[in-house]
């Protein structure tokens, strides 16, 4: 059958499984969605293998052995699996060369190892997990603190540990206590500046590793840093508040999205920097401007509530009791940080702790007030089922408001009307061009077919073959697509006839088409006569009707050639048909 099925069974797996696995409830349209994405997927995937398969396989009889390659050329690059190209092929009696699929598949694995290796990415990672053994976890202070104090725990230059870094040498530096957060859940890292006794650290990263071990790139400024060195820890404040904007609008845009679009929705992943905010979500089609409308207002009328932010640690189970959402998939310890804002009385509030709450580690604004205003600027999918959503939000979207305002200013001053009226005015122009075209393009074709005097015109294009008239031009200026009708207004003008016409284009390629009159296609093809004029052009073949075909080569200079040879060929068939 044609339509997906897995999906219709969830039901009864959430029916049967939901009390042992609360999870499966909670999950349920985005598990019932991401199905049907995936069944739908495969039997796509299914019928452009399969016919590829076909095509590939038209030459081989029973007993045959299909080449391992191809096999998995099907796999790597369409994800068609060995063993269905085995099965599709097994009732033909054709078998797959397995050894020349499994040399394949290893060049391929070797390949891909070399460009890991090369990196160097591996070898330089793997310092982080001893380290976190011998120091332990980093205490992370950012949520109350932008500055705070902190002693250097260890150094790290081109993946080694070093006892010190000197003024103008990059590296890595783990402090035992720190408010610079580490790029995790999509919110970017924190930079900043680390300064002591003669010495400062810029940082330009900050990074999670092995866990929760914080590590704050960057480079020495000024003196020595030694391990034990004690320093002033000073986060980038206004960059900090940026982020901490996008990121609380992040999740007034996810519990937004869901009031509007439905219960399915379920985050994808985001990326929090501090001059945008990107959100990833699953939903099964387009969003309408309407809806996008909607969706702003509602999160800029919880931004103007200026409500509180507030952020609890609790229990995962505790937390999921009170409503929080979780991100489906991800892995939360035993306590988890609740980030919940909005007054939860709004419109289907149920939620005790307000009216967006979820399972959050990253930094967030005190009030939602701080935010300014959220502008969403685009929207679109970025894969099969998931949407993503861009936003700016406080002076960012301000600017780009004003931006926006210039820019349309500017297009009405060209226009020389007012802003309002620039679409209008523009549909106008576009129209005013179509008919300019068309006017254009009728007036190169009148030109081309002898523009109506007499001694140059048509009339004097057309000779006698045997006893059938043949009307042959070359043409210039006239579009390849437009040759069509002037091969139709030769058939009208000469009632009786063949037409051939060739058109060079501006770059020096042709475009041939021959027309027959109906009472003449017995006697001669319109694609056999195209086919031998494309040949003088250097094209290869040609295709159409008896009465009306086209063709094309990239040598215009041999017009007149190429309707000699039209001409000889009419001499042969009138001959042959004699």
């Amino acid at each position: 059958g044609g339509e997906p099925l897995m999906h219709r069974l969830v039901w009864a797996l959430v029916r049967e499984m939901g009390q042992a696995y609360p999870d499966l409830v909670r999950a349920e349209k985005l598990i019932e969605e991401t199905l049907r994405l995936e069944e739908t997927r495969f039997r796509k995937t299914l019928v452009r293998g399969l016919s590829l398969l076909d095509e590939k396989s038209a030459g081989l009889k029973k007993g045959d052995m299909f080449d391992g390659d191809t096999a998995f050329t099907l796999y790597d690059t369409y994800g068609f699996p060995l063993d269905l190209t085995q099965d599709a092929l097994k009732s033909r009696g054709i078998s797959v060369d397995q050894s020349s699929f499994t040399d394949a598949m290893e060049r391929q694995r070797v390949k891909a190892r070399a460009s890991w290796a090369g990196s160097g990415e591996a070898a330089s990672e793997a310092i982080w997990f001893p380290l976190r053994e011998k120091l332990g976890a980093t205490e992370f202070l950012g949520y109350e603190t932008e500055s705070a104090e902190g002693a250097v725990t260890a150094l790290i230059k081109d993946g080694a540990e070093v006892e010190s870094l000197k003024a103008g040498e990059s590296g890595a530096i783990v402090l035992n206590q720190t408010p610079f957060y580490g790029e995790s859940g999509g919110q970017v890292g924190d930079i900043g500046v680390l300064t002591g006794e003669g010495v400062k650290f810029r940082v330009t990263d900050t990074q999670k590793k092995a866990g929760d071990l914080f590590v704050h790139l960057g480079t020495v400024e000024q003196g020595t840093l030694g391990v034990g060195t004690a320093l002033q820890l000073e986060v980038d404040h206004a960059r900090r508040s940026s982020i901490r904007a996008n990121h609380s609008a992040t999740h007034l845009l996810h519990e937004a999205l869901r009031q509007v679009l439905g219960d399915h929705i379920a985050q994808r992943g985001s990326l929090v920097t501090p001059d945008r905010l990107r959100f990833d979500f699953v939903h099964p089609k387009q969003i309408t401007p309407e809806e996008l409308a909607r969706i702003e207002d509602i999160a800029n009328d919880v931004v103007l509530e200026n409500d509180e932010v507030t952020t609890r640690i609790m229990g995962v189970d505790d937390a999921r009791e009170a409503g929080a959402r979780a991100l489906f998939g991800e892995k939360y310890g035993d306590e988890v940080r609740v980030v919940s804002m909005g007054n939860s009385a709004r419109d289907h509030g149920q939620n005790a702790l307000g009216w967006s709450v979820e399972l959050c580690g990253g930094t967030h604004v005190r009030r939602t007030g701080d935010i300014g205003m959220i502008s969403v600027t685009s929207e679109g999918a970025v894969a099969s089922g998931v949407r993503r959503i861009e936003a700016l939000t406080g002076h960012h979207a301000r600017k780009h408001a004003n931006d926006t305002i210039a820019l349309a200013k500017t297009a009405a001053l060209e226009l020389r009307t007012t802003i309002d009226d620039v679409p209008a005015r523009i549909a106008a122009l576009m129209e005013e061009r179509k008919k300019l075209e068309r006017d254009l393009s009728d007036a190169r074709k009148k030109l081309a077919m002898g523009g109506g005097g007499a001694s140059n015109g048509a009339a004097s294009a057309v000779r006698e073959v045997g006893n059938v008239k043949l009307l042959a031009r070359a043409v210039e200026g006239v579009e390849t697509k437009d040759l069509k009708s002037l091969v139709d207004d030769g058939k009208k003008q000469i009632g009786s006839g063949v037409v051939a016409i060739v058109g060079v284009t501006e770059d020096g390629k042709a475009g041939i088409v021959v027309g027959v009159t109906a009472d003449l296609t017995a006697r001669f093809n319109a694609v056999e006569l195209v086919r031998k004029g494309s040949e003088v052009l250097g094209g290869k073949g040609g295709g159409g009707r008896p009465d009306m075909a086209q063709a094309g080569g990239p040598d215009g200079a041999k017009a007149d050639a190429a309707l000699s040879a039209i001409e000889q060929a009419m001499t042969q068939q009138a001959s042959a048909g004699a």
